[in-house]
């Protein structure tokens, strides 16, 4: 008995150190910098529940709309492409795209804090609906910008030699490589944690305040969330700060040795791709998103395909199985807002509570990044995204069954404890930790086996890649909402005048029909990958 005891024990303090001591001794000074830039990703969330509730409220936008927005929203994302190449070409002066994006962020946040102080004012103008949508794309274009730029920090963060100049041998490269990526992903989350508490703080005590003094309240969120540019602008100072440290030691620089060549396919390819969306965005063609989503999606695979020439032909059928296997996991559609929009009118849910639901997601996705980091290194992806889709799956059932009423029968033999508030709680509390991990195996893959003078453009080719997966899913999403037709009560901010009504009617079939297409498809594709010289065991 003493013996298993003692091998027990030793068991778990294995589990404990890989999950933790590991990831603490693999720490350096170096990955600070980088990290502070995620982080102020992570805290963009502090304006979110803010925006869903103006957006809901005071903002006559249909959910199909709203679903087509974030298309246009997520145009940025897939623009990584010709700026990444640009980090490659202008690596030692990135610190100015910090600033270009840190410059969008805040003007995003100004025009925001303008409508719901000044909404008069800013309604004339231009339409309230107008300016929403202009800060809707400035936020992304200078979140775009600066993970570009940080995913090329990541790799000057991870330090070719130890403080000796000893060279890092292959493994201990590799382990810190996926440390740095796993850091990346738990500081976005942290970030997320951050504002979630902020927000639970801010909206205590709320529930009977006048819309004037909501409004004013929104309007002092918007004006906090101003520290995000600083945020990424100091890691970006402290970045430089760590890379002259370096170099005034003598230790070599991570990146590229020489001058990267102009690759103008790429920047061609990227700025045709700019144009074609600015022609058809501002046209009245029916079709512009789906046009603008083909094209660029032929772009992106075209310089994929000149990308992977640079790699050994194994490494290349391993890199487009991974990317293919990621895309569809992330391109099913989603409900759309009519779901947060149900959970407000008919379930009660008010900004505090969708705040606690918000850290509840941050605070387990972080423990669950730690916890599943072994995972990640001992499972392929495809394994990973198996059983994400199979969570996925059951987890869609919780909420079909608030919207047809299991909290009604549920609390009538718990004595009120099972609630919809408490199933809202269960289901995000396990649901939580699932969808943060399928990105880092591929993130880690691309620094460790991209070719030196590249991985800015590698990381950014493949990053719009699996982000063209979310212009998918938003375009899957509108379609959705074109067939399922969802509707809420909002009122004008300048009057008061009620200007839609509510009808959920359609919302049920539209949970069921999404949690059929989240399961079926992915489980399809990666039976397909797996089963061709495309596999992947990464």
């Amino acid at each position: 008995m003493q013996a298993k005891d003692i091998q027990d024990t030793s068991e778990q303090k294995t589990l404990f150190h890989r999950v933790f001591v590991d990831l603490a001794l693999q720490m350096r000074w170096s990955f600070l910098p980088p990290l502070m830039v995620y982080f102020a990703a992570g805290v963009s969330g502090l304006t979110s529940v803010v925006g869903a509730f103006f957006l809901k409220e005071y903002l006559d936008l249909s959910a199909t709309f709203i679903a087509g927005l974030a298309f246009w929203a997520g145009l940025p994302w897939i623009l990584k492409v010709p700026m990444g190449h640009v980090v490659d070409l202008f690596w030692r002066r990135k610190a100015l795209l910090i600033l270009l994006g840190a410059g969008l962020i805040a003007a995003s946040l100004l025009i925001m804090f303008g409508l719901v102080s000044q909404p008069d004012r800013m309604g004339a103008v231009f339409p309230l609906e107008t300016w929403f949508i202009i800060a809707l794309l400035l936020a992304p274009s200078g979140y775009a910008v600066q993970d570009i730029v940080a995913d090329a920090m990541t790799v000057e963060a991870v330090p070719n030699t130890d403080d000796a100049g000893r060279p890092y041998d292959e493994q201990e490269q590799r382990a810190m490589h996926t440390t740095m990526q796993t850091l990346g992903r738990i500081a976005i989350i942290s970030g997320f944690v951050s504002v979630a508490a902020v927000n639970i703080w801010i909206f205590s005590d709320t529930e009977n305040l006048s819309r004037d003094a909501r409004l004013a309240l929104y309007a002092r969120v918007y004006l906090i969330a101003l520290a995000i540019p600083v945020i990424s602008v100091s890691g970006m100072v402290l970045h430089t700060l760590v890379q002259r440290r370096r170099a005034a030691r003598g230790l070599p620089q991570a990146g590229p040795e020489g001058e990267t060549d102009v690759n103008w396919q790429i920047l061609g390819g990227g700025m045709a791709f700019v144009v074609l969306s600015l022609v058809l965005g501002t046209s009245d063609f029916a079709f512009a998103q789906e046009a603008i989503f083909i094209t660029s999606f032929s772009i992106i695979l075209y310089l994929i395909r000149q990308l992977t020439r640079e790699l050994k032909p194994e490494a290349a059928r391993v890199l487009i199985g991974t990317a293919t296997i990621i895309f569809v996991f992330r391109a099913v559609p989603l409900p759309g807002p009519g779901l947060t929009w149900f959970e407000i009118d008919d379930l009660g849910f008010d900004e505090q509570f969708l705040s606690i639901l918000s850290l509840i997601t941050s605070v387990l996705a972080l423990v669950g990044l730690l916890v599943l980091r072994p995972l990640m290194a001992n499972r392929s992806i495809a394994y990973i995204v198996v059983l994400l889709t199979l969570a996925a799956g059951v987890l869609s059932l919780p909420n079909i069954g608030l919207y047809y009423g299991v909290q009604e029968w549920t609390a009538a033999r718990t004595g009120g404890v099972v609630d919809a508030k408490f199933i809202a709680i269960l289901d995000t509390a396990i649901e939580s930790p699932l969808g943060q991990i399928a990105m880092v195996p591929m993130l880690a893959w691309i620094a460790r086996n991209a070719p030196p003078d590249l991985k800015a453009t590698f990381f950014a080719v493949m990053a719009s890649f699996t982000n063209m997966a979310l212009s998918a899913s938003s375009l899957g999403t509108k379609y959705l909402n074109k067939v399922f037709v969802v509707t809420r009560a909002s009122v004008d901010p300048v009057t008061g005048d009620q200007i839609s009504v509510a009808d959920y009617s359609q919302l049920g079939q539209l949970l069921i029909v999404v949690g059929v297409i989240t399961v079926a498809v992915p489980l399809l594709v990666v039976l397909a990958v797996q089963s061709s010289a495309f596999r992947t065991s990464e």
